[in-house]
């Protein structure tokens, strides 16, 4: 499996209704787990980002599906970030020379 940050912030309709946000979060975990992933940890934030989320799927193109599904409903805008554990680091950096 893959790792993703997702770092998302509210849009004016998301924040209108924030008070529906755990339900959206329970359905958007469903979601996930239905494409194969799952959500490792969820993040209320304060600063740029509202909402910060580690999920694992099973690849790229899953996470692309999950993200853009999750933008159609107009709650958040998300910007994903592919994360590389420590073991493929160290890798990548053994493979610089």
């Amino acid at each position: 499996m893959t790792t993703y940050i997702m770092l998302a912030q509210f849009t004016d309709a998301g924040a209108r209704s924030a008070r529906e946000s755990p339900r959206r979060l329970d359905a958007a975990k469903k979601l996930l787990s239905d494409m194969g992933g799952t959500f490792k940890s969820f993040f209320l934030t304060m600063g740029r980002h509202d909402i910060v989320a580690v999920y694992e799927a099973p690849d790229d193109a899953v996470a692309a599906r999950f993200t853009l599904q999750l933008a159609a409903l107009g709650n958040i805008r998300t910007e994903t970030l592919k994360a590389f554990p420590e073991a493929a680091y160290r890798e990548i950096m053994a493979s610089l020379g």
